[in-house]
Formats: C-alpha cells, sequence, structure tokens
C-alpha cells in the first residue's frame, strides 16, 4: 500500500511563488520516477514535471524556467518550487510515482491540491 499525500497549493497573484510538497508513505520501494501533474479547469490532466530513478528531470514546455523539481529521497518526500506563476498555472496539481514490481510498474496518486493564480 502506498499514500502520497500533497501540501503546498492555495492563492496566490500572479508573479507569486508557491512549494508543493509531496509525502510518500508505505510500500516506497522501486521508484522508477516520481512527479507532478496539473488539471487545469476543464481540461485533461497533463505532466508538469518528473524527476527518474537516476535524478534526471524533465519539464513541459510551459513551465520550463519557472518551476523546479526535487525530491529528499531519506524523507521519501517530492517537491515542486514554483516561481513566476501565472494564471494558466491554476489547475488541481497531482503528485504521481512510478514504482518497479517484479509484473510491472504500478501508478500511484495523491488526492490532489488546488493552485489558484490571480491575475
Amino acid at each position: 500500500q502506498v499514500q502520497l499525500v500533497e501540501s503546498g497549493g492555495g492563492l496566490v497573484q500572479a508573479g507569486g511563488s508557491l512549494r508543493l510538497s509531496c509525502a510518500a508513505s508505505g510500500s516506497i520501494f522501486g521508484v522508477n520516477a516520481m512527479g507532478w501533474y496539473r488539471q487545469p479547469p476543464g481540461k485533461q490532466r497533463e505532466l508538469v514535471a518528473q524527476i527518474s530513478s537516476d535524478g534526471s528531470t524533465n519539464y513541459a514546455d510551459s513551465v520550463k524556467g519557472r518551476f523546479t523539481i526535487s525530491r529528499d529521497n531519506a524523507k521519501n518526500t517530492l517537491f515542486l518550487q514554483m516561481n513566476g506563476l501565472k494564471p494558466e498555472d491554476t489547475a488541481v496539481y497531482y503528485c504521481n510515482v512510478v514504482l518497479r514490481r517484479l509484473v510491472g510498474l504500478y501508478d500511484y496518486w495523491g488526492q490532489g491540491t488546488q493552485v489558484t493564480v490571480s491575475s
């Protein structure tokens, strides 16, 4: 069993910053990748940033240079530092972890945290 709990969302003015955290607990081993996704109102969920087991990262073009993903392996915690926020960043942000098991890869999701950017 794996639990992911996000925190750090809220309301911020355009140009402001927020730091999201995702605390992972349970059977956290065989981590293939961890990432942040978001779902804007009326739109599909999309990848924001991902960090692989080797530490390599990739970002959506829309957030490159503004967002930074990082992790604390000792505490099984994932972070997303968001700077220069824009109204179009408004969305529910979800933490995701992909775990390797003998029978394949498994996806786990947090409950989401709302980020609202006012203009």
